[in-house]
């Protein structure tokens, strides 16, 4: 009888470790231009190349070639470089308050501040975002206010959610940016069923939803693609591909085998992947998906590949496991050189105007910290008040409740 093979699993493993040679050869980073613009009401099938092609508008050079380059005025660029910038000097700050032990905890964003600025600008006012941790440029694009924020990463007295979340983890329904959840994944379904609610009272409000390439592993992420595939609810689907899930490459989720948008063919929803570090092809690519749930046509899911420059979060050392100068060989650069060299190519923008507007920058993130430090931090100054612990929990306070704030003297 022959001999029977001892059945084994495939563990993916990253193509590098630390101290080897960065290697990305698995993005397949298409040229500029290359990749086809449809019409917004395409069927999904006729789409299907496009969620393993690289949509780019913005070339080596910095020029905005292709069927996707977006007809953006010079201040709508300007403004997107400022509100980049603006994300990456207030991140900066705060991973700064962070090691001085004025917060517990901070997560950045850097190297992908395109990503959730240009988007911002392709929404209308009253559409909700439901974001992850590191989609903080959402609400920078949106113009809100620092102070606001840099209170709830300090739980202070100002602190709207009063203390009660992790540091980052931010609310503002007017800003249309739901309430941040630690739990990885939940908001996904959540986006898709807000989307549905809107649909369901006539609205002409749309959702988008946000989760990383780690976290499409989580079943939140495919019951949300059931609900919008089934019911075709005006939601956009975000998965931000940033190669890493704190410390596992994007091959344990499911990025060797096939890519992430491809994930939308079995559920029959039209696919994008997108140069998340370009932030014209942002901006068009969202654009078109906004167009499309708006005008009843249902969700796009959309992949954007970036990077994460920075580590998970303050508490995380990168260097443990991947190449230290793994950032530095990624094949789609920095989003905020990019749009800056697009710029000066189109004689809109100068070195000069560049320090100005990085100096203009840090000294507005500067003094919206000395503001909100000014209101207490997590170890000094005024704190929410402990009774607030039960507030906001349930519309009218229950029995139990009472009783607890009364026996502590709240």
């Amino acid at each position: 009888m022959a001999a029977v093979p001892r059945l084994s699993l495939h563990v993916p493993e990253p193509t590098v470790r630390p101290g080897g040679r960065p290697d990305f050869s698995h993005v397949g980073v298409a040229p500029a231009g290359e990749a086809r613009r449809p019409p917004v009401d395409v069927d999904p099938a006729e789409i299907r190349d496009l969620a393993f092609s690289l949509i780019r508008v913005l070339d080596e050079k910095g020029d905005a070639v292709g069927p996707w380059a977006a007809a953006l005025t010079p201040q709508q660029l300007r403004q997107g470089l400022r509100d980049m910038l603006l994300t990456r000097a207030y991140d900066a700050r705060m991973v700064l308050s962070q090691r001085q032990g004025k917060t517990s905890f901070y997560i950045q964003c850097l190297g992908e501040e395109a990503i959730a600025c240009a988007h911002r600008k392709a929404l209308e006012p009253g559409d909700m975002c439901f974001p992850t941790y590191r989609q903080q440029g959402l609400l920078i694009a949106a113009g809100w206010p620092l102070v606001d924020m840099m209170c709830s990463v300090f739980s202070n007295e100002k602190d709207r959610l009063k203390g009660r979340q992790l540091a980052g983890l931010y609310s503002a329904k007017e800003a249309g940016f739901f309430s941040v959840s630690g739990n990885l994944g939940t908001q996904y379904p959540q986006a898709v069923g807000w989307a549905m609610a809107s649909a369901i009272a006539g609205d002409t409000r749309i959702a988008s939803a946000w989760i990383g390439d780690g976290s499409t592993a989580e079943s939140d992420f495919h019951a949300a693609l059931v609900f919008a595939s089934v019911y075709r609810p005006p939601v956009i689907l975000n998965v931000v591909n940033n190669q890493w899930a704190i410390s596992s490459y994007q091959g344990i989720a499911g990025g060797e085998s096939t890519k992430f948008a491809a994930r939308a063919h079995g559920f029959g929803l039209p696919s994008l992947r997108v140069d998340g570090n370009d932030y014209l092809a942002v901006y068009a690519v969202s654009c078109w998906a906004e167009e499309r749930a708006r005008a009843n046509l249902g969700p796009t899911l959309i992949e954007w590949i970036t990077y994460r420059a920075g580590a998970h979060s303050t508490s995380d050392d990168p260097s443990k496991y991947r190449p230290k100068d793994e950032g530095a060989a990624w094949p789609l650069g920095d989003p905020v050189e990019r749009l800056k060299l697009h710029l000066i190519r189109r004689g809109e923008w100068s070195e000069e105007r560049d320090r100005q507007m990085r100096a203009e920058v840090d000294a507005e993130v500067l003094e919206a910290a000395r503001e909100a430090e000014s209101y207490g931090t997590l170890h000094e100054g005024p704190k929410p008040s402990s009774a607030s612990m039960f507030e906001d929990v349930y519309k009218e306070m229950p029995r139990h409740l009472r009783e607890q704030r009364q026996q502590l003297g709240v």
